[in-house]
Formats: C-alpha cells, structure tokens, sequence
C-alpha cells in the first residue's frame, strides 16, 4: 500500500479554525458499494456513531458519482483521519 499524501496539519490549522465544517469531495466509481464504503470511511474518520449526512450525484454516463460531505470536524487531526480513511478506500478516482 502506497504512503496516503494527505494535507499539512499546519495549512489546515493556519485556513481553518476548529471546531468548524469541512468539506470533503470524492470521486468514485457509481456503485453502493462504493458509495457505503466512503460514507463508512468518513464516519469511521469522524468517529461518528451514526453515518453522516451527504450529497451525491452521478456523472452524465452513470460510471462515476461525486460524493460531497461537511461534517463538523474538532481538529486538524480528524480531517487527516478522514482523509486516510478515504485513501484507503477502494475505487476512490479523486479526493478534494
């Protein structure tokens, strides 16, 4: 497994103060598995008991879907929690 490349923790404390909403955006395949696993990672990441609320929408040919969540994040520490959890996600094209 490749080394995750997620954002500094120093950008994120010096763009963002926390507690406050960040957002997410991943790319995929357009497949329930695929949308559950990444909703499963965020929840996971965020340490959640409950899954967190998200948007989707599928691209025009229907072979990938965008999936775009805010949850409320404590800390620099469970955005990059959040972050690896996705990378580790199969079929993940692209995480903003």
């Amino acid at each position: 497994m490749k080394e995750p490349h997620l954002p500094p923790r120093d950008l994120l404390d010096a763009t963002h103060e926390f507690p406050c909403h960040y957002t997410f955006k991943v790319i995929g395949e357009s497949n329930e598995q695929f949308v559950d696993n990444v909703v499963a990672a965020v929840r996971d990441g965020m340490d959640l008991e409950f899954d967190p609320p998200y948007d989707s929408r599928e691209s025009s040919g229907g072979r990938h879907v965008a999936l775009t969540f805010e949850p409320l994040a404590q800390s620099p520490d469970q955005v990059l929690a959040v972050y690896a959890a996705i990378q580790n996600t199969e079929g993940v094209i692209l995480l903003l």
